[in-house]
């Protein structure tokens, strides 16, 4: 973007805030800021609410049995401390990669480059996992077993790439596209809740012993995996229409529906089936039938849209943060470039889609779920003290922020509860993230080694 494109607001609190990267200015250029609250909003109860309340709720009643709804509770207690971080950081310096761009204007170079990285690796392990799952559960209901195995490939072949061609095509199809899946996806839910809650029995709701901290640890981890997913959708930060005023309303928004959602659905998933809960393979599925068979055929089909929907908007975040990367100077240069005609980031969303597509014909879905939650936990950290640095500095690049006045204490309780969460990880998980940080910081620093201009020896 040439200087004289940038409105003094800006350019004043650059001049005011030298911590300010002047990349950040440049990152957005040639994208269209098209996407509004109601969208913006409807993309993160899209992200959020994924596959995972499809098939969650039997893993968590399996760890924490009747307590499995406190679960949800506690996490989204503390996502709700995230998001409000996240609000702030997101109206103080909305820019491609979401979360990524404050990051690294709050604490420099490296450590956005850990963020970013961090970013788009877990959104391609949950994208993998998401595909990897739908592509199970399509094979198992409508392959021979001697085809499942070409059927499960073709699924997640076609699923990622119809994705990756419509968040090609243009931001604003894709908005439109996750404004109306998300409207379609919510219907089966909220079906099982209004239904649901008439077939529930009270004994099965009755406090049994409580679970071990093993298991109230896996059940956390379970939980924030379900809550994940607003950070990749703040990738398209960029591409958001008045920024200052939409992030925060539609964080807002969204994470409210969500957590009343998920609460709801575990309670009365536990109140139909009890015990048989942590034994359901497809528990949402397995709670309808006992009313009706009818409804858990609506139920399958409803998980299989929700897991192509929630894809939508995993193409609209993810893959911008690896082009917001990209346009900093981190990755190759092709992962940058702007579609001429569609003005999306064609290349980094093509690239994001083989990555998914080879991650989800290697893994299962619990494996790479765990595995992304782990890295967004990282995310999470740096993301809400970022966000409380940029309002000591009253760093505001579009407008009046969001001015959160207890921002303070949301980023205490923030930071607290993931660190606690990860450390009630398998210490090889705990490993394997720190050593994946690791590899980030070290290609960090071979990158910075072979930029620094080198000595020019004359011979003697």
């Amino acid at each position: 973007m040439p200087p004289h494109d940038i409105p003094l607001a800006v350019a004043d609190t650059e001049a005011r805030f030298s911590l300010i990267p002047p990349t950040i200015n440049q990152r957005d250029a040639g994208l269209i800021r098209a996407v509004g609250t109601g969208a913006l909003a409807a993309a993160l109860v899209n992200m959020v609410i994924g596959a995972g309340i499809f098939t969650i709720p039997s893993a968590l009643a399996a760890a924490m049995g009747v307590y499995a709804p406190l679960a949800f509770v506690i996490c989204g207690i503390a996502m709700a401390a995230i998001a409000i971080c996240f609000a702030e950081g997101g109206s103080r310096i909305p820019s491609s990669g979401g979360a990524y761009g404050y990051i690294e204007a709050a604490f420099g170079p490296l450590t956005g480059f850990v963020t970013g990285n961090l970013l788009w690796l877990s959104g391609v392990l949950a994208c993998g996992a998401v595909a990897s799952a739908l592509a199970d559960m399509t094979a198992s209901l409508l392959a021979p077993a001697w085809f499942a195995g070409a059927t499960h490939a073709a699924v997640i072949v076609g699923v990622i790439g119809v994705n990756a061609y419509v968040s090609v095509a243009g931001v604003s199809q894709s908005a439109r596209l996750i404004s109306i899946a998300t409207v379609i996806k919510l219907v089966p839910i909220l079906l099982f809740v209004t239904i649901g809650v008439f077939a529930v029995h009270a004994s099965n709701l009755s406090l049994a012993a409580i679970p071990s901290p093993q298991d109230i640890g896996r059940g956390s981890i379970l939980a924030l995996f379900a809550y994940s997913g607003m950070e990749a959708t703040l990738g398209a930060s960029g591409e958001v229409a008045e920024p200052a005023k939409t992030i925060p309303r539609a964080l807002l928004m969204a994470m409210v529906a969500v957590a009343v959602i998920y609460v709801s659905i575990q309670t009365i998933a536990q109140g139909i089936l009890g015990g048989a809960l942590g034994e359901a393979t497809t528990p949402l599925a397995a709670a309808m039938a006992a009313v009706h068979p009818v409804l858990r055929v609506m139920m399958l089909a409803g998980a299989g849209f929700s897991m192509l929907a929630w894809m939508s908007s995993d193409f609209l975040g993810n893959p911008r943060i690896l082009f917001a990367v990209a346009r900093d100077g981190f990755l190759p240069q092709a992962l940058g470039r702007v579609h001429p005609r569609t003005h999306t980031p064609h290349v980094a969303i093509t690239c994001y889609a083989a990555l998914s597509i080879g991650l989800a014909l290697s893994g299962t879905f619990a494996e790479l779920a765990v595995l992304s939650t782990l890295a967004t936990s990282v995310v999470y950290v740096l993301g809400s003290l970022a966000a409380w640095r940029l309002a000591r500095q009253s760093v505001a690049l579009a407008g009046p922020p969001l001015n959160f006045p207890w921002l303070g204490t949301a980023a205490v309780v923030a930071t607290f509860s993931m660190i606690v969460l990860t450390a009630l990880a398998s210490w090889t998980e705990i490993v394997g993230i720190a050593a994946l940080v690791g590899a980030i910081v070290t290609a960090y620093g071979l990158q910075a080694w072979r930029r620094a201009p080198q000595p020019d020896y004359e011979q003697v």
